[in-house]
């Protein structure tokens, strides 16, 4: 009797947030498929070269720990209180996003962007001035919640502007790309400015860069969604009043309801979709592994090779050089799902999740070769009597992994969940800084009580474990989205 009505609030539910997106559905048709492609790689890449930028911020500050330190006063001989500058960004990354996209998504994507990125700027200054170590935290959480919206918001306005799987391959690729390289590039960025300039000059140079850019992201963003409202009334009458009526129906939904159904769909689907649900630990993991390198690659570089912290910092390169190889390896991947759509003539409208395992193959290496194998080589190799480059091969594999892994990932739940992707991608993008927030304070001190080689290994088991999810998926994908309602309800017919 109980397993009855959990199956029947289960389904009541699904119903109630199907209902919330087929309201929405009449603004699919008003997306901007129909740009010019050069109009859309503007758009693109304007995006992603904020992406990257907003990134910088989040990371490069953990170069400046020691003077920062001495500076406020702050200690890490009982806990790493120097990451919580890096927490309190993450942890307003993984918070605003769930309430600001949907609003976003509902009445433009322009106004908000510009916003956000204006407030984001505008929160660098007191971080350069701050005279106090609390101003400075709190300073870091809101331009972490502006920062995290202007770069989870990519997956939404590359759904706006490309049309069907195959043309979202690059731009999905470009964007993992770009998140990964900018939160990686903070390091070698801070590095190379505390070694010759006062730590503060790492956020006047990023609000130079950020000043600079605010004029050309104006002229190049472009509204991938809003509904003018003559071009609402022309729908209206040349779609009848059904439309009408559906529309009428979704303005006279309150804020609070709105809300309440955009939140809470990621959460439902996190915690009643394995697929969501491990796929989120798997891609949460390779992307707090590269702000674990933040914590450790200092540790382990300035005990073994007495570096300076500048000096480790710049360590992080490794980890670019292996996302950038990712890259390359993710185009491969596209090519495989491309020649597999056309042998299969998958690639036509409302088919292309019968197809969404063929995005996994390459994050099967990139999980088990790059992300564990990285980590155990990171770790056994941090000895010093053994050079430094070994132990930055391993951080290279980890950074391969990462990129294919993320990669896969965002493209499987895309094809496979395609009308709750927006929410599939926000349960993943949560998960993501959650990890990123929090997982490099407890790594501080296994690195420092296991020691630098299990500390390693203990991340590497985790990653092994999580390694299974996409074997698991090619093996049995299909059968697996049979039995979700979300997948079967998520195809557009």
């Amino acid at each position: 009797m109980k397993d009855r009505r959990r199956r029947v609030r289960r389904a009541r539910l699904i119903r109630t947030f199907s209902t919330y997106h087929l309201h929405r559905s009449p603004v699919a048709e008003l997306y901007s498929f129909d740009w010019p492609v050069r109009t859309k790689w503007a758009v693109t890449l304007t995006a992603c070269y904020v992406t990257l930028i907003v990134g910088i911020n989040s990371t490069s500050i953990t170069a400046a720990a020691m003077p920062i330190n001495q500076r406020f006063g702050i200690s890490d001989e009982s806990f790493p209180n120097s990451f919580w500058p890096v927490t309190a960004w993450n942890g307003g990354a993984a918070l605003a996003p769930m309430v600001i996209l949907p609003i976003m998504e509902k009445y433009g994507m322009k106004i908000g962007y510009i916003v956000c990125y204006s407030l984001f700027t505008a929160f660098i200054i007191p971080q350069a001035t701050a005279s106090n170590f609390s101003t400075l935290i709190i300073c870091r959480f809101f331009a972490g919640c502006c920062g995290g919206v202007l770069q989870d918001v990519m997956d939404g306005i590359i759904a706006d502007i490309w049309q069907g799987a195959k043309q979202r391959s690059l731009p999905v690729t470009a964007y993992v790309f770009s998140l990964l390289v900018g939160v990686t590039l903070g390091p070698v960025i801070g590095g190379a400015i505390v070694s010759t300039l006062y730590w503060r000059w790492i956020f006047y140079t990023q609000l130079i860069i950020y000043g600079v850019s605010f004029l050309p992201i104006i002229f190049f963003f472009k509204e991938t969604r809003t509904i003018p409202v003559t071009n609402t009334t022309a729908m209206n009458e040349n779609n009848g009043s059904n439309e009408n009526s559906v529309h009428n129906t979704a303005a006279r939904d309150s804020i609070a309801k709105f809300l309440s159904e955009a939140v809470a769909l990621p959460s439902f689907l996190l915690c009643t979709e394995p697929v969501v649900f491990f796929f989120t630990m798997l891609s949460a993991l390779s992307y707090g592994l590269v702000f674990i390198s933040t914590q450790s690659v200092t540790q382990v570089y300035t005990a073994l090779y007495k570096w300076n912290e500048y000096q480790a910092g710049l360590v992080q390169a490794s980890l670019i050089l292996g996302e950038l190889v990712g890259f390359f390896a993710c185009l491969f991947q596209n090519k495989i799902y491309h020649d597999r759509a056309r042998s299969t003539d998958a690639d036509r409208e409302g088919l292309e999740s019968s197809i969404a395992e063929s995005r996994l193959y390459v994050s099967i290496p990139g999980s088990f070769l790059g992300l564990t194998g990285g980590l155990f080589l990171y770790g056994w190799t941090s000895y010093a009597s053994l050079p430094w480059i070994l132990p930055s091969i391993g951080l290279a594999f980890v950074g391969f992994g990462s990129m294919t892994v993320m990669q896969a990932i965002m493209m499987y739940i895309t094809d496979a969940y395609e009308r709750y992707a927006a929410s599939a991608s926000a349960a993943v993008c949560f998960g993501e800084n959650l990890f990123a927030a929090f997982l490099p304070l407890a790594a501080s001190s296994m690195y420092t009580n296991l020691g630098f080689q299990w500390a390693s290994s203990v991340l590497a088991f985790i990653s092994l474990g999580m390694s299974f999810a996409p074997v698991i998926l090619i093996l049995k994908g299909r059968e697996i989205r049979k039995r979700s309602p979300f997948m079967k309800r998520a195809m557009y017919n």
